[in-house]
C-alpha cells in the first residue's frame, strides 16, 4: 500500500512561554477643568481619537476676559500711581536736601513708593492668574489616545478640580500584564541576561475567522517579589497598538520567546496516534513493514511536535492512510518529506 511518509531529522526549536494575559493602559487620566464655568463647547466626538494637545473641551471665557480685563486696568492705575510718587519722591530728595522737608516726611513719600510698587507686583500676579485661567478654561489632551463618553453636556456649570468631563486613554503602546511562576521565572531571568526578550499577543480574527491577529513587543517588567499565595510574580511587556486595535481590559494570550532548544527530534502532529500504553507513530522498517514505536511528545511548533524519545533520526514515519495500515504490513513509502521543514 502506498504511504506518505516523512523524514524524522533534528532541528532548533523555539522555546516559548504561553500565558494568559490582559491589556492595561500605560497612562490613564480623569478630564477635569481647572476652572470654574459654564460648558460652551466639546470639540470632539466621544470615543475620538486624539493628539497631544488637541482641544477637547472649551468653558465660556467671557467671565474670564472680564477678570483679565479689569486686572490690566488695575495694574495700568497702580503703574501711574507708582510714576507719581517716584516723582514724588524724588521732589522730597531735593527739598530734604535743602533742609525744607523733613525725614519724617521724606521717609513717608520713601514707603509710599514701596507700597505701590508692591501694588503693581500684586496687579501684575493678577493679570497673570486671569491669563491662566483663560488658558485653563480650554482643556487640551495632555498625551495622544482616545476618549471615552463625554460626563458632561454643553452648558453644564463645571466645577474647578470637581466635575469629570471625560477619561482619556493612551492606547499606543499598551502594556500586556500576565503572572509567570517561580519556575518559569528563572528561565526569563536567563533570557533577559542575553539581551531584550521578545513578546507576541494574540487576539482571535473576526467571528467566522480563522486568522488569529498578532502584535508584538518586548518584555519591560517583572516586579521584585512573588505572590506567596499564588506562587507567581506580576510582570509586563510593551505591545505595539499603532491601529488602536486593543483596547485596555481584554484577555489576550501572551507568548514569550526565551531563547533555543538545539537538536530536537521532530514529527508531524497528524501522525500521532493514542492508546492505552500512550502516544505512537507508524514508521517504515528495514523489511519494507508497519512498525508501532511507542513515543514521549514534548513541546508542539506549528504543525510538529517534539518526540523526546521512540524515535531515530532518519526514520521514516507514515503521515497518511492510517485508518488503513497496522503493525506488520508491508507499505510502499511515497517520495519523502523532511519532518523538519
Amino acid at each position: 500500500m502506498p504511504v506518505p511518509v516523512e523524514r524524522v531529522s533534528r532541528r532548533t526549536l523555539p522555546v516559548y512561554l504561553d500565558y494568559p494575559a490582559r491589556t492595561e493602559a500605560i497612562r490613564s487620566v480623569s478630564l477635569q477643568a481647572k476652572v470654574t464655568g459654564y460648558l460652551e463647547e466639546q470639540t470632539v466626538a466621544d470615543g475620538a481619537d486624539v493628539k497631544a494637545g488637541d482641544v477637547l473641551y472649551a468653558l465660556d471665557g467671557r467671565d474670564f476676559e472680564t477678570a483679565l480685563d479689569q486686572a490690566k486696568a488695575q495694574l495700568q492705575r497702580d503703574n501711574a500711581q507708582v510714576d507719581y510718587l517716584r516723582s514724588n519722591l524724588a521732589r522730597g530728595e531735593a527739598l530734604s536736601q535743602k533742609g525744607f522737608l523733613a525725614k519724617d516726611g521724606f521717609d513717608q513719600r520713601t514707603s509710599a513708593l514701596r507700597q505701590a510698587e508692591a501694588a503693581v507686583a500684586i496687579s501684575s500676579a493678577a493679570v497673570q492668574a486671569a491669563e491662566l485661567d483663560i488658558e485653563r478654561s480650554v482643556l487640551r489632551a495632555p498625551f495622544a489616545g482616545r476618549v471615552g463618553r463625554s460626563a458632561a453636556s454643553v452648558g453644564t456649570l463645571v466645577t474647578s478640580g470637581n466635575t469629570v468631563l471625560n477619561t482619556l486613554v493612551q492606547l499606543d503602546p499598551i502594556y500586556v500584564t500576565f503572572n509567570p511562576s517561580e519556575k518559569e521565572l528563572a528561565s526569563i531571568k536567563a533570557a533577559l541576561a542575553k539581551g531584550e526578550v521578545t513578546a507576541e499577543i494574540s487576539l482571535p480574527g473576526a467571528e467566522g475567522s480563522d486568522n488569529d491577529r498578532h502584535y508584538a513587543g518586548k518584555l519591560t517588567f517583572v516586579d521584585n517579589r512573588l505572590d506567596p499565595s499564588t506562587g507567581t510574580v506580576a510582570a509586563r511587556a510593551t505591545i505595539g497598538n499603532g491601529t488602536f486595535d486593543l483596547l485596555p481590559g481584554q484577555y489576550v494570550h501572551l507568548r514569550l520567546s526565551v531563547g533555543d532548544e538545539p537538536n530536537v527530534l521532530m514529527a508531524p502532529q497528524v501522525a500521532l496516534g493514542s492508546s492505552q500504553l500512550g502516544k505512537f507513530l507508524y514508521v517504515v522498517g528495514k523489511d519494507g513493514k508497519v512498525e508501532q514505536r511507542m513515543v514521549e511528545i514534548g513541546r508542539t511548533d506549528g504543525d510538529q511536535v517534539a518526540v523526546l524519545s521512540g524515535l531515530a533520526e532518519n526514520d521514516l514515519i507514515i503521515s497518511g492512510n492510517l485508518q488503513k495500515i497496522w503493525p506488520g504490513v508491508p507499505v510502499e513509502p511515497l517520495p519523502v518529506k523532511v519532518a523538519s521543514r
